[in-house]
């Protein structure tokens, strides 16, 4: 039997996905949650084979749920439920530990044998969602290119401060991680800020991550 366990802020998809799964002879249906903390609370208790996540719930939402689920000692694998209108959000969802994505419109017969693939090990996408994941991918090079052509005229050394303030640091860490004196980092910063065309630290951090800087140095 495959154990399975539905996560869903919705009452109506909860019910709706328990009746298409019960008529597996081989699916068992453990529990239900409303949320991503009653999830990992439902996955401690009822311990089940596969979890069935939504990603966008109130509280608790799907990501943090898949990243406290899979870092247990012997966690489910877990099948993310999407409607992929956050397809970065997916992405995240999947260097969290998730095992598949599926539509919540998924056809019940496809649905039951995606979940029994899913249970054998395989990594598992519904038709729809691999469209969206593949759409998703090609939007995140090409912001990630249009990052790393805005970086392009920077020296290694503001691409070094740079880095540092996608990291989260402040002027006194750049300083002693790129072995700096404050005021120089200070200078370095309002540079980077006329180079790049940025108002804060934090639009400089974010093109920082979006360029795949960040955690280069560290």
């Amino acid at each position: 039997m495959i154990r399975v366990l539905i996560t869903d802020d919705e009452p109506l998809v909860c019910r709706h996905l328990s009746a298409i799964l019960s008529v597996a002879p081989d699916i068992e249906i453990v529990g239900t949650a409303s949320d991503g903390a009653e999830a990992v609370e439902a996955v401690l208790r009822e311990k089940p084979d596969l979890v069935l996540m939504d990603l966008r719930m109130p509280g608790v939402d799907g990501l943090a749920a898949t990243e406290r689920i899979r870092a247990l000692p012997f966690p489910p694998i877990v099948l993310v439920l999407t409607t992929f209108d956050a397809d970065g959000y997916v992405i995240r969802a999947m260097r969290a530990g998730a095992a598949g994505f599926l539509v919540k419109s998924t056809p019940p017969g496809e649905l039951i044998d995606l979940i029994r693939v899913a249970a054998r090990g395989h990594t598992v996408l519904s038709p729809v969602a691999k469209d969206g994941l593949v759409t998703a991918s090609a939007a995140a090079r090409e912001e990630r290119e249009a990052a790393r052509a805005r970086l392009s005229a920077l020296t290694d050394r503001e691409r070094d401060v740079l880095t540092a303030i996608g990291d989260g640091l402040s002027n006194a860490e750049i300083a002693q991680r790129l072995f700096l004196s404050e005021t120089t980092v200070k200078g370095y910063v309002s540079q980077l800020f006329d180079k790049l065309g940025c108002a804060n630290r934090t639009q400089a951090g974010l093109l920082a991550q979006s360029a795949g800087l960040t955690g280069e140095s560290s």
